[in-house]
């Protein structure tokens, strides 16, 4: 039952004049005095937006329904969190029936009583109840759908903003928030597009933006001047989008480079932006060798891994590149290693497949100086209490953190919150282009426009070495 706040103020008065309660404790009593307990929870296939199925989740409370959306990704790595899919010819074995089932047979009825505030225990609850290190039975699907509509329910029972929920599970008591810095994704590759390009992901990033506002126009006018040029150098074909609504053009590596400093300059923010490459290795290495195919799309071109790590670098040495996300293969901890102890000074180095949001794996990188940095993809480790864990332990080793969506993805928002409330400093959803991309960014404008400037920083430049959390 929720308590009134006069009867608030009047067990706070009870106290005594002198006591003054700190922002933890006034968190902790709100949290108990507005409690919610889940009354229903609903499951049901939906699709992505690549047009597969994933889940999603509905939880009513005594404030009402509280919905949540699971996305799904195509360069998954081999450590992810298990995505229960039924196999068999509906969808091409992609249905969710399954996972959907073990949301409203299993999870649900588990979770019903309980309170939403109570995160830690609900996601608990339901990690006992599948009783794997990978979510191998119940589905990391089903479960993230709980999770995530359990913190919306949490923040409306709070009576505050998702972010704010966000903040307070990972104690954060900062005064001002951080606005993430967005990586455009205008550039698409690997298994995102069908183009000969191995590289999956180039960035525009607005660093030299006074705001997030400012950031998504310098991005949005960056991409539309990289569209006319791509179509004048190359045709209308050329201009046809991948999965994350970057363009595809038929480039190679450093060519991607170059048709993005083209548009940088001729879109008049010549240093004001920098260049990321989310190279996905993974998904060209070849088996058993220390081998990465160029080529791997079509003929063939394989280097070593050292040769990689020196591509890398002549790229990094020509063009303004602040990051680099999965430079090598998820198994290929040595090269990481190299890679890194050489060039983390000179740009960022991101463990997406190498780390997949697990506190295990971020551990192992931490100890074998392996990246600088966190890919925090929620549905990776399939909860929102093991993500808050796995950004802490990234942020306490001195790591950057970049939020990221899903290639499959949904109108689901909640990562932009997600990038606030744990001050993260960073923010990759896909290109300024489709609604379910634009829907992150257009959360955070809102968020931006809420806070107001004495209540927001924004990352820009420094969005390596954010402000520490808890």
């Amino acid at each position: 039952m929720k308590l009134s706040s006069a009867l608030l103020s009047s067990l706070l008065l009870a106290t005594g004049s002198a006591f003054t309660p700190t922002k933890q404790m006034r968190t902790t009593l709100s949290s108990s005095l507005n409690m919610a307990s889940v009354q229903t929870v609903l499951a049901r296939e939906i699709l992505d937006s690549r047009g597969n199925p994933t889940v999603e989740v509905e939880i009513t409370t005594e404030d009402g329904m509280f919905r949540a959306s699971v996305p799904s990704g195509a360069s998954t790595g081999a450590y992810e969190a298990v995505e229960l899919r039924d196999g068999g010819d509906r969808y091409l074995g992609k249905g969710v029936l399954k996972a959907v089932s073990n949301v409203n047979d299993i999870l649900g009825p588990a979770v019903k009583g309980m309170d939403v505030v109570d995160q830690q225990g609900i996601d608990d609850a339901m990690l006992a109840l599948d009783g794997t290190p990978n979510k191998a039975n119940m589905g990391a699907n089903a479960i993230l759908g709980i999770s995530l509509a359990v913190s919306k329910a949490g923040a409306a029972a709070k009576k505050v903003p998702l972010y704010q929920h966000f903040a307070d599970l990972a104690g954060n008591d900062l005064k001002q928030f951080t606005m993430p810095i967005p990586c455009f994704n205008v550039i698409n590759g690997g298994s995102h597009a069908g183009n000969k390009l191995a590289f999956q992901e180039y960035f525009v990033i607005p660093s030299g933006a006074k705001s997030f506002a400012e950031a998504m126009q310098i991005g949005c006018e960056v991409y539309h001047t990289l569209g006319k040029i791509i179509k004048a150098k190359f045709g209308g074909d050329a201009t046809l989008i991948g999965d994350e609504g970057g363009f595809a053009p038929p480039c190679d590596n450093r060519e991607g480079c170059e048709l993005i400093m083209e548009a940088i300059k001729k879109a008049g923010y010549e240093g004001k932006c920098t260049i990321g490459l989310d190279v996905a290795a993974s998904e060209f290495k070849v088996k058993g060798e220390d081998g990465y195919d160029l080529d791997f799309k079509y003929d063939g071109n394989v280097i070593t891994g050292a040769e990689l790590g020196d591509l890398y670098q002549s790229l990094a040495a020509d063009f303004p590149i602040v990051t680099v996300e999965d430079p090598f293969d998820e198994d290929d901890w040595k090269s990481w290693s190299d890679f890194t102890t050489k060039n983390s000074e000179k740009f960022q180095v991101v463990g997406d497949d190498l780390t997949v949001t697990n506190i295990e794996k971020i551990g192992r990188a931490i100890e074998e100086n392996s990246c600088t940095c966190l890919l925090l993809k929620v549905n990776q480790i399939g909860s929102v209490s093991e993500s808050i864990a796995a950004v802490k332990m990234a942020k306490q080793a001195g790591w950057g953190v970049m939020t990221s969506h899903r290639s499959g993805e949904t109108e689901d928002t909640y990562i932009a919150d997600l990038a606030v409330g744990l001050c993260t400093g960073q923010i990759k959803t896909g290109a300024p282009c489709r609604s379910e991309r634009l829907a992150k960014y257009n959360q955070l404008l809102r968020i931006e426009e809420e806070l107001g400037a004495e209540n927001t920083v924004f990352a820009g430049e420094g969005f390596r070495t954010t402000a520490w959390m808890g």
